[in-house]
């Protein structure tokens, strides 16, 4: 009794701590104030979908840099060639490969040898392959070297950014890494990301050039002005660059009053501005910025003190604008909008709200049936759930994690998920009790029992996730960490909890035979032998016939795929003055001839869709400026509560990783099966959710429900549920055959589905009833999830019963015609086997 009483308080400790981590979320502002600040703080974060704001990602171009790289080794090398007098023709260059051809072969090894001198980066790295063939020589930049030009580009890029953000003002922007190019800005409250788009997709990249001489033979480039669009011949040779600029700020000219950027100079920069403008008074100095000439004077005098003006006819907002982008540093590689999303603070308090009221009556629901079904124990098992959603706030609290509406969505199919568990025990504890044992016997018996199928079942479903959280993007991630947190928290208070909870039920009448409620109906399917598998033909031939059925209208009719596939741009218009023919004709008006327009929720909202253009390998940003300007020029009123764009790019990796997810994670369950049981219930398994994973698919099909990333989730999801439903029966399957090797395999797998029936079928309604309110109230921005899951959960039950068992039973009868067991011998099998060996 010592050992379960410190158990219990390790358990309560444990329970109290999760708890107190979530409590903060539920406080309201005064009561926060008199807390202190390191409890408070642990919160959740509500994800854009939830407070309205922008998400961008942006893709880094660093070809240039790479590019720089392989010119600057050449120009090193054609140096020291030329200074050790080896002559050579016109070099080439491909890529990340430069060749020259030697006019004398026989200087090959003296030019390799010049070559390698200076391989190596500061750190050590070795930047390029060095490579001679008869009197050719050539170099090729290292992967490794590429790959730290990226990083470094990349890193550079962040922390200016970063720095941009700032200067703006902008409210707590995130922004991280994604990808090896890639970088991810979501700002919260922010509705138009578009001055924030051109802010970034500024490289800011300024340089001083002199304005070449009429006779000068020193290598010249041709720049136009920002302005006017005059011509300017420029010397190549950078002056001085911009990086020696420390602060620059907007300013007003003394004479003119016009706005211009006032700029000063770091020491080193001061002193060489001074010696240029000493030796070149009367030259003209244009100032570049990204490859057009702001301005282009002439120098007066000298000027050694460090600072200038630069002035170009900019309004207010330029020459400020130009000052931030100056004072925040030049982006090393120019950055591209690959994927932009907007959610307005309307639409995402309504997502709240929808969360909030479908959470709470899914689950009010599902306790509701778990007390009706199961009583007493029913109240055990709510007050585990009620736990281990607490436990699921605590640990996301703990991890700062974002919620979104995808998370919201797991956490209510985990509700389902998580009674799955109390059902197994308590269907195993009614069994045992049935046999007649006392009632601290039946628990014991029922929770080490039902331990295995917990174990095997749940991290069938972890498998898929955790492929959900590698291939998926920010919210669909959220949705997998959610579900991963939920089936972990939920072991644990199954198996911990509602032991301790029943224990403390039952304290006088542990020598009692328990009795449990349940529905007659299914007591008796479970204690009759049912041939389930009498219709095993006209089953596996139904599912073939269903399932080629949606394989055909997949090729035929198609998904309706959505942006995150086709790629494009996608906005929610809300307004009240334009018919969806008025919208047509505006939009034809101003050339968006490629729109396709759709009625959406309610009266005077609309889906105005702009398939990407063929051919394009990134996002134009700006359309959605325009497309916006066009409805706006016919309503001023009109808003526009969600924009999705999404690049070629972007889209075309999405398509790959759902696909690899898919494959991956049945390849994952495979294995596990495979090496928990045997070969043919792994096959079994697998063949069967291929069969279900394809009706799911004709049934997005048949519905033209929109197939997106919140799908994909689903489709994982669905696997998840789906080989946990065939792991319980084959569990019972395996139970079956140890006890009784030579029993015939239809029998025991009649026996097995008898078992497990209640429990399949309570699982499934739970399920069915935490999902139910968010497939009926959720609205479209969950309806891509909640109703295949619904459709899933169906079609996931009914194959368990008759259509795994029996492949299972075709394979096992193949397996014996070749002589082979069921079963590979257990532990304790091989164990008596070499006991008995002399």
């Amino acid at each position: 009794m010592r050992f379960f009483n410190t158990r219990a308080v390790i358990y309560l400790l444990l329970i109290l701590l999760g708890l107190s981590s979530a409590a903060p979320n539920f406080l309201n502002a005064k009561a926060q104030e008199n807390l202190p600040a390191w409890f408070t703080h642990n919160t959740l974060k509500l994800g854009l979908d939830l407070q309205g704001g922008s998400h961008l990602l942006m893709s880094a171009d660093t070809t240039p840099l790479i590019n720089g790289a392989v010119e600057r080794a050449a120009e090193q090398l054609l140096a020291q060639l030329r200074e050790n007098k080896i002559a050579y023709a016109k070099p080439q260059t491909d890529g990340t490969r430069w060749q020259l051809s030697l006019r004398n072969a026989a200087n090959l090894e003296k030019a390799k040898a010049l070559a390698t001198e200076h391989n190596r980066t500061p750190a050590g790295l070795r930047m390029f392959k060095v490579a001679g063939h008869e009197n050719t020589l050539s170099i090729t930049l290292t992967e490794e070297y590429i790959a730290q030009i990226r990083k470094d580009a990349l890193d550079r890029s962040l922390e200016v950014v970063r720095r941009r953000l700032n200067e703006t003002g902008l409210v707590e922007p995130s922004i991280s890494k994604q990808g090896d190019d890639g970088v991810l800005i979501q700002m919260p409250g922010v509705s138009d990301p578009a001055y924030i788009r051109q802010l970034l997709g500024t490289t800011a990249q300024m340089s001083f050039h002199w304005v070449a001489r009429p006779q000068s033979t020193l290598p010249t480039m041709t720049v136009l002005s920002s302005k006017d669009q005059q011509t300017y011949t420029l010397e190549k040779q950078v002056a001085m660059k911009g990086e020696h600029i420390s602060d620059a700020s907007l300013g007003f000219h003394q004479n003119t009053g016009e706005p211009v950027v006032t700029f000063a100079l770091d020491n080193v920069g001061a002193k060489l501005f001074g010696d240029m403008t000493r030796k070149n008074i009367g030259r003209a100095l244009a100032i570049v910025l990204d490859n057009e000439v702001i301005t282009a004077p002439v120098i007066q005098g000298v000027i050694g003190s460090g600072r200038g003006e630069i002035t170009g006819n900019f309004t207010s907002s330029e020459a400020s604008d130009l000052a931030l982008l100056l004072r925040a540093g030049a982006l090393p590689a120019p950055l591209a909008v690959v994927e932009e999303r907007t959610v307005g603070p309307d639409l995402g308090s309504d997502a709240i709200q929808m969360g909030l009221v479908t959470g709470v009556f899914g689950a009010a629901l599902v306790l509701l049936f778990m007390t009706v079904i199961y009583r007493g124990w029913g109240l055990i098992a709510c007050s585990s759930l009620t736990i281990n959603i607490g436990l699921i706030f605590g640990i996301l609290s703990l991890l700062n994690a974002t919620l979104t509406l995808p998370g919201i969505a797991g956490i209510i199919l985990t509700i389902g998920m998580a009674v799955d568990a109390n059902i197994l025990i308590n269907e195993r504890i009614r069994e045992e009790s049935a046999r007649g044992k006392r009632a601290m016997a039946a628990i014991n018996a029922g929770f080490d029992k039902a331990y295995a199928t917990i174990i095997d079942a749940n991290v069938t479903t972890l498998i898929a996730v955790s492929l959900l959280f590698m291939f998926g993007n920010g919210p669909v991630r959220g949705f997998a960490v959610t579900i991963a947190i939920g089936l972990v928290t939920s072991m644990f208070t199954s198996i911990a909890v509602t032991r301790v909870l029943i224990k403390w039920h039952i304290p006088k009448r542990q020598r009692d035979v328990l009795s449990f409620s349940g529905f007659a109906m299914l007591d008796r399917l479970s204690k009759r032998n049912t041939n389930f598998l009498g219709g095993r033909f006209m089953g596996l031939a139904l599912s073939a016939i269903l399932s080629l059925g949606s394989v055909a209208l997949f090729f035929g009719e198609g998904l309706n795929y959505g942006v995150d596939f086709t790629g494009g741009t996608l906005v929610n218009v809300k307004t009240e003055q334009l018919s969806v023919q008025g919208l047509r004709s505006n939009l034809l008006a101003h050339d968006f001839d490629r729109a396709s327009i759709q009625e959406f929720g309610d009266d005077k909202q609309f889906l105005v869709r702009l398939p990407a253009h063929s051919g394009d390998k990134q996002l134009s940003a700006n359309e959605i400026d325009s497309l916006k300007a066009a409805i706006l020029s016919e309503d001023p009123a009109a808003t526009f509560p969600r924009v999705d764009m999404v690049g070629p790019k972007i889209s075309g990796g999405f398509a790959d990783a759902s696909i690899l997810a898919v494959l991956l994670a049945a390849a994952g369950m495979l294995m596990y099966l495979w090496i928990r049981y045997e070969s043919h219930f792994a096959t079994a398994a697998i063949a069967t959710i291929g069969l279900d994973i394809t009706k799911t698919i004709g049934f997005f099909a048949l519905t033209g429900l929109e197939f997106n990333l919140t799908a994909v989730a689903a489709l994982l999801a669905l696997i998840g549920y789906s080989i946990n439903d065939k792991v319980v029966v084959f569990d019972r399957v395996r139970e079956g055959l140890r006890a009784d090797p030579n029993a015939p395999l239809l029998r025991v797998l009649n026996e097995s589905i008898s078992s497990t029936l209640t429990r399949t079928l309570f699982t499934s309604a739970t399920t069915i009833l935490a999902i139910l309110p968010m497939a009926v109230a959720g609205g479209d921005a969950v309806s891509s999830f909640a109703k295949p899951m619904l459709f899933g959960i169906i079609v996931g039950t009914s194959s368990s019963i008759f259509i795994a068992s029996p492949i299972l039973y075709f394979l096992g009868m193949w397996r014996e015609q070749k002589g082979l067991k069921q079963l590979r011998p257990s532990a304790e099998e091989v164990r008596e086997s070499l006991a008995l060996m002399p």
